[in-house]
């Protein structure tokens, strides 16, 4: 199957999990709490995960999978570095002066899966000139929302005590001595929605043409869509150490579209997403002669089971 286009809509379930802090007030860890309305327009306020959290997920176990594969990176990701190619002054000084912007991001391309696939801003002088080229994500990930009436937060009791009796803190405002602190767990079911474009792997923003042979850009592929499958069976996060979530279940569909036809999602904060997309999709495969294939999966096992079935069994659109 030739793939341009690939969306998951699911309902992950996760118990006593730490991933959405958002900081802390004194010796109390804030969880994140956000705004968002139902269908019947009520507004609720409910706990979530951002979108950035499971994306840096996602590119973490790109960047180890880049370098089992010795799959190319360049120096500031060699190291996981934020500011990705931004830091590679190799790279930077490798130009001429007054290069157009489009040759730069084709060298950016080019030179790292992961400015690649997750995209950069760069903002440097390059070339004799300051530059801001961006390279827009091919990873779409949405925030990851508690249902209203399927997820609570509490907060439980922590000490840290001293080695020596039940000492007093040092009252420096520094970890030392005797701490006592207040930790969220969040249990629920969130609402997950992802949209991966695969076809523009290997393709320069700027004057859309591919800068990758087709070879690269599949093995490009298949490393990335493991690193998806990744992220819902390892969410690498905030306070894993003493709180490493429960992943309990996943259940959702997956789209692929062949053509330039979306491949249609929709939340699981609406309790009929599954039959919304089975209505979308006949409606555009009508449309556009069976341009999606549908996936449904009812467990992790099986969620992994059809992300095998993609990252070995398909291909990308074009040359």
């Amino acid at each position: 199957m030739a793939i341009q286009s690939l969306a998951i809509s699911g309902l992950l379930t996760l118990d006593l999990h730490s991933l959405n802090n958002e900081g802390s007030e004194g010796n109390h860890l804030m969880t994140r709490q956000v705004q968002i309305v139902d269908r019947e327009g009520k507004i609720h306020a409910v706990n979530a995960i951002s979108g950035d959290m499971f994306k840096h997920i996602q590119a973490e176990h790109l960047y180890q999978l880049a370098r089992e594969g010795n799959l190319p990176l360049c120096e500031g990701c060699c190291v996981f570095n934020a500011n990705r190619i931004g830091a590679d002054d190799t790279f930077a000084s490798s130009f001429e002066k007054g290069v157009e912007d489009n040759v730069i991001l084709s060298g950016a391309i080019s030179r790292c899966i992961i400015d690649d696939a997750e995209g950069v801003l760069i903002t440097r002088e390059i070339g004799g000139k300051a530059r801001a080229i961006g390279r827009k994500s091919v990873a779409e990930f949405g925030w990851v929302i508690g249902r209203p009436e399927a997820t609570r937060t509490e907060a439980y009791f922590h000490v840290k005590y001293v080695s020596e009796g039940r000492g007093a803190g040092s009252g420096e405002g520094a970890n030392l001595g005797q701490n006592i602190f207040h930790r969220p767990a969040s249990s629920g079911q969130y609402a997950v929605i992802l949209n991966l474009d695969l076809y523009r792997l290997g393709r320069n923003d700027i004057t859309l043409a591919y800068v990758l042979d087709k070879a690269e850009r599949e093995k490009r592929l298949r490393a990335f869509l493991k690193s998806v499958l990744f992220t819902f069976l390892k969410p690498n996060g905030a306070q894993r150490n003493t709180q490493n979530p429960h992943v309990v279940d996943f259940e959702g569909v997956i789209t692929c579209s062949t053509s330039t036809y979306p491949a249609p999602q929709t939340s699981a904060l609406n309790p009929n997403y599954r039959r919304e997309i089975e209505e979308i999709t006949a409606v555009l495969n009508r449309l556009g002669n069976n341009a999606v294939k549908l996936y449904h999966f009812n467990s992790l096992s099986q969620f992994a089971s059809v992300m095998e079935e993609i990252i070995t069994g398909t291909e990308l659109c074009g040359e």
